[in-house]
């Protein structure tokens, strides 16, 4: 195991030692960079499954409720899924910016709320789908969030009156095959791998890290992950303020 920081200050100062050394930059985060930006996690002691819904949270965002209970899926949906008011944090900035200088090769995120992108990063690979892309099942047109949110009970396609679905990956559905692809390729191609906001135990995502075959990981996680003990660096301390440089 390498060495852990837990004071922000030095966290930031050594993070940006590494980054600067590095050629190809990949970033691979999960929750924690969006708690950083005000949205609830699910785990956390404020998170969604500590707070009090008619059925657990994991089960409302399950194919088989969508499937059975779709209206209220989709007032789930809708009260606690989108988050249109929340804003990128430092995290989200500093890869943008760090993409645009040629430093970051890509962003593969856990999170569906399309915060990178605000923030301007471009090359994403988004394993669980956005919030952003809800799709018509019958015609294939795209709606935005912000339109779903206009919608009430079941959202249907103004063009064909067919059912629209978010394009987000549910409980008991796969990943899609083309975005895994994008992010094993640039996580093979990454000689440093950064680890940000995510305590690794969302499978399979979490296994797509095994794919790295560069030279240093850096973990920054405010909780213990079970990949500490192989990382090069772990930063235990809020991801905004490690990536404050």
């Amino acid at each position: 195991m390498g060495k852990t920081i837990t004071n922000c200050a030095e966290a930031a100062q050594e993070l940006k030692k590494r980054v600067d050394k590095a050629r190809n930059v990949v970033f691979f985060g999960g929750a924690g960079v969006s708690t950083a930006s005000g949205i609830p996690d699910f785990r956390s002691p404020d998170g969604l499954y500590y707070q009090k819904f008619d059925y657990p949270p994991e089960t409302m965002l399950s194919h088989s409720f969508y499937v059975t209970h779709t209206k209220e899926f989709f007032d789930f949906y809708r009260s606690r899924m989108i988050a249109l008011d929340a804003k990128p944090c430092q995290a989200h900035k500093k890869l943008a910016e760090l993409e645009a200088e040629g430093k970051v090769g890509a962003v593969v995120t856990q999170n569906i709320d399309g915060l990178h992108q605000l923030a301007g990063s471009k090359r994403v690979w988004e394993l669980h789908g956005s919030v952003h892309r809800n799709i018509c099942r019958k015609c294939g047109a795209v709606y935005s969030a912000e339109w779903v949110l206009q919608t009430t009970g079941v959202p249907r396609c103004p063009k064909c009156g067919g059912e629209v679905k978010p394009d987000v990956v549910l409980y008991e559905e796969g990943l899609d095959e083309r975005v895994i692809d994008g992010a094993v390729r640039a996580i093979a191609s990454a000689d440093l791998l950064i680890i940000g906001g995510t305590s690794l135990v969302v499978y399979p995502a979490a296994g797509l890290v095994r794919y790295f075959r560069g030279n240093e990981i850096v973990i920054c996680n405010l909780q213990p992950t079970s990949q500490d003990k192989s990382a090069d660096l772990v930063l235990a301390c809020d991801i905004a303020k490690a990536f404050d440089w």
